[in-house]
């Protein structure tokens, strides 16, 4: 193939990108463009030498060529389904998650970045109830959101988390692996889709063999792996995964979905017990530049399994029980986006633009700013102090003060006995 990069050319491109600058997600390749890098959230095209000015379909094979190194099984999922998924390192510098994928008729990459460095809960700036959620010995929990919104970062904490604290066997089934966890307290056994294992189905039958107290089923993809992932949290294990939704109720749709409606009520029965946590989250923009984690969640009460159990009404909503549950740390996307705009982290329009229910958002940011205006208004009036535009000067002598004569008061003895004679 005429234009074949070598790895080392290809490594001496990724750097150069990389290094382009600060905060970058993402590298893509697709033709008709030059080389981009997504940063905060925004695309933008690294000034460095290039020799073409935009990317062709050639020169974009012969970079996923590069990275395949003719793996079989990745140049047949490329043949048979349209994209593939592998993961790629830069020595010494960061690892990336790979997706390479047709579109009009040449090839495309998407880069995801990778972070070498394991996050923590404080480090996301995650609210002190997440640590309940390492607490629990069994059950389903789930963390949802948009691709590219962390979902995986914070699964990383949160593992983490336990890693840090229990003495426990962790299996990961991942597509790829994005976090290379240390041997801590506890014992990762991390698992890699295509080779390590094949399908999450397979992979999470062969897991519950392998001895594990924590399994991570990197996403839910299928009802096979779903029905897997419910036998597991009713029979001891504690099972993290992720689903691309928005909210708890479509969490809850989702899972349902997938089955039919004759099953339906088992579904919602086996729910109400293994469903321990929805975490859902969103990358929004800050003021201050970059972006802000802003998180809904979701526990287990009475409540919540009776919604779950029979469905939502008009008078049995989810997000309105998530709102009421203040006092064990629930919250919902619009108390989070509400408690950042209060903070001057967010503007009002990210605060509606990123929230689900606008008119209730719009209400919540127009009675603050009423409280904010009534507040100036009645603030007391602080006295001002007048200073002169400019001081007059000063004499060239100021005479001394005059001395005046002491003034002796007179005694007040005849006039008291007077009084005195008076009230007699």
């Amino acid at each position: 193939m005429k234009n074949m990069l070598t790895r080392n050319e290809l490594d001496q491109l990724l750097k150069a990108m990389v290094q382009s600058a600060g905060g970058i997600s993402d590298l893509l390749f697709v033709a008709g463009k030059p080389p981009q890098v997504e940063v905060h959230g925004a695309l933008e095209s690294p000034a460095f030498e290039w020799p073409e000015a935009v990317l062709t379909g050639e020169r974009i094979e012969s970079l996923a060529r590069a990275i395949l190194n003719n793996n079989s099984k990745l140049l047949r999922d490329l043949a048979e389904h349209g994209s593939c998924d592998c993961s790629y390192a830069l020595e010494n510098l960061c690892r990336f998650r790979v997706n390479i994928y047709r579109q009009n008729g040449s090839l495309a990459m998407v880069l995801r970045r990778l972070q070498s460095e394991i996050p923590s809960l404080d480090s996301l700036g995650l609210p002190p109830a997440f640590r309940e959620i390492v607490q629990e010995k069994n059950g389903l929990v789930f963390v949802t959101g948009g691709s590219g919104n962390g979902k995986t970062t914070t699964l990383a904490a949160l593992l983490h988390e336990i890693n840090l604290t229990s003495k426990v066997h962790i299996v990961s089934l991942e597509d790829p692996i994005e976090f290379l966890h240390p041997q801590l307290k506890s014992t990762f056994s991390q698992r890699e889709l295509g080779r390590d294992f094949f399908n999450f189905p397979d992979g999470l039958r062969a897991a519950l063999r392998q001895a594990p107290k924590v399994i991570l089923v990197g996403e839910i993809r299928d009802r096979e792996t779903l029905e897997i992932a419910l036998t597991a949290g009713e029979t001891g294990h504690l099972v993290f995964s992720t689903l691309h939704t928005i909210s708890a109720s479509q969490t809850i749709q989702r899972i349902l979905g997938m089955f039919t409606k004759d099953e339906e009520q088992q579904v919602r029965e086996r729910l109400v017990g293994s469903l321990r946590y929805i975490v859902g989250q969103r990358l929004v923009p800050k003021k201050s530049g970059g972006r802000l984690l802003v998180t809904e969640l979701m526990g287990s009460s009475l409540r919540t399994r009776e919604a779950i159990e029979l469905g939502e009404t008009e008078n049995r909503r989810l997000h309105d029980i998530i709102e009421a549950g203040g006092n064990g740390g629930w919250h919902s996307f619009e108390q989070s986006l509400f408690k950042a705009y209060e903070e001057d982290l967010i503007t009002e329009e990210t605060a509606l633009l990123y929230c689900g229910n606008k008119p209730a958002m719009r209400q919540r940011l127009d009675v603050a700013k009423t409280r904010v205006h009534r507040s100036a208004k009645s603030a007391p009036a602080i006295p001002m102090m007048v200073v002169a535009a400019a001081a007059a000067p000063a004499p060239a002598a100021v005479a001394p003060p005059v001395a005046t004569p002491a003034i002796r008061p007179e005694p007040h003895s005849s006039l008291l006995k007077g009084m005195l004679n008076g009230l007699i």
